[in-house]
């Protein structure tokens, strides 16, 4: 009996040792997100084909939202609503850059995300690029995003995205400081901006 206790303390202090460790190491982790640019560096095209990298997202705050032109709901309201509490927040536009990166590069040329990108907004700079290298960008910024068939019964055929549909909020070093959810409330939302152009 006095073994079993024995080996049940050892168990224990094991366990204890490792949820230690398992804690130490996610908190590192946090700490990490908060002090280092979220994303990897990227090198990809904005929407006039001129060329963008991670360091457009420095030197002011910026609002940064993944879609596809063919969303049917999602991205235009996300995108009508995001240059509206710009608007509100930063009217001449010195304070806050906001970019629409596609999650469908196969379809979203720069031309295609010109023509979308300006038929909602003047302060939205939309990016797209070669397929592999959006990607790469797009999980990088641990965002979901699958191609989904519109028929089951032709997976090659007409599809459609599933994404986060979060508005990322970093800081003028590139720092991951909040999102805005899709449907968030408008003063809320407005006020994580106005709090975002501060820092």
């Amino acid at each position: 009996m006095k073994r079993l206790r024995i080996a049940l303390w050892g168990l224990a202090a094991v366990c204890a040792a490792f949820l230690g460790y398992m804690t130490f190491q996610i908190s590192g982790a946090k700490q990490q997100l908060v002090e280092s640019a979220f994303g990897a560096p990227f090198q990809l095209v904005d929407q006039h084909g001129k060329a963008i990298s991670e360091q457009a997202m420095r030197g002011k705050p910026s609002a940064v939202f993944f879609g596809f032109t063919h969303c049917p709901e999602v991205c235009p309201t996300t995108l009508f609503e995001l240059d509206g509490w710009l608007k509100k927040v930063d009217p001449k536009g010195d304070k806050l850059n906001a970019f629409f990166v596609t999650v469908d590069p196969e379809r979203d040329t720069p031309d295609i995300m010109n023509r979308y990108v300006s038929n909602v907004s003047d302060r939205i700079t939309g990016i797209a690029g070669a397929p592999d290298k959006v990607m790469e960008m797009v999980k990088s910024f641990r965002v979901y995003a699958k191609k989904v068939p519109v028929d089951d019964k032709n997976p090659n055929g007409d599809y459609t995205m599933d994404h986060t549909a979060s508005v990322f909020l970093l800081d003028s070093a590139g720092r991951f400081k909040g999102t805005i959810a899709y449907g968030e409330n408008p003063d809320v939302a407005v006020k994580k901006l106005e709090n975002l152009a501060k820092g």
